[in-house]
């Protein structure tokens, strides 16, 4: 008599190309959330390396050490390039042109045409150099890890778009510069007059308005 023998395993369900899809999808995700974490993990780690030594001291030594940087820290530094030295301007723009070069212009720029004008002597505008600095200032904060993932889309909407409306306006400060890439143009606009002086209020004196 023959022992029955058991019927074979089923078999393993076939996978639909949608769902190797969704999966790739996860193990991307879960990769990009990886990488954020470590970028994070390290930047916290490089922090705490430049704590002030101060804060291990005990209380009244840490006291006495905040008490003695206290005037230095107070002192405010200014973020606009408008306020750097010679030097020091020199510096951040000769950093920031790359994201200018192929951000701003590869990425966003667009064609050069009459109502959208650039000029390749940015720097020399002062009102373009402090609008572009500041995009840029904005732009390292906002598409940092540590912003969510709403900043890149905050940056786009409440920096990226006004600096290129107000730079590429046909009476920005590029109205007098290149609308023609084969026949490029630079030409700075003449600033308005200062104050007039004699037209301040005077203590004692009636105002004149007009």
């Amino acid at each position: 008599m023959s022992t029955p023998t058991s019927a074979d395993p089923p078999g393993r369900p076939a996978v639909s190309p949608e769902t190797v899809a969704e999966w790739r999808a996860t193990l991307a995700r879960l990769q990009a959330e990886r990488d954020s974490l470590a970028i994070v993990a390290e930047r916290l780690a490089e922090e705490q390396d430049e704590a002030d030594p101060a804060s291990e001291l005990p209380v009244e030594g840490a006291l006495a050490a905040e008490a003695d940087t206290a005037p230095e820290e107070s002192d405010a530094v200014s973020l606009t390039v408008l306020a750097f030295d010679d030097d020091a301007l020199a510096t951040e723009v000769a950093t920031m042109v790359p994201w200018v070069d192929h951000i701003l212009l590869d990425v966003y720029g667009q064609e050069i045409t009459s109502g959208r004008p650039w000029c390749a002597r940015w720097p020399e505008h002062d009102e373009a150099l402090a609008r572009i600095h500041h995009c840029w200032l904005a732009w390292q904060e906002l598409t940092d890890s540590r912003s969510g993932a709403t900043g890149p889309s905050v940056w786009q909407r409440d920096h990226l778009e006004p600096l290129l409306l107000k730079l590429r306006a046909p009476d920005g400060p590029f109205g007098a510069c290149t609308t023609n890439p084969d026949h490029p143009h630079h030409r700075l606009l003449p600033h308005p007059s200062h104050t007039a002086p004699d037209s301040l209020p005077q203590p004692g004196v009636p105002r004149i308005s007009v």
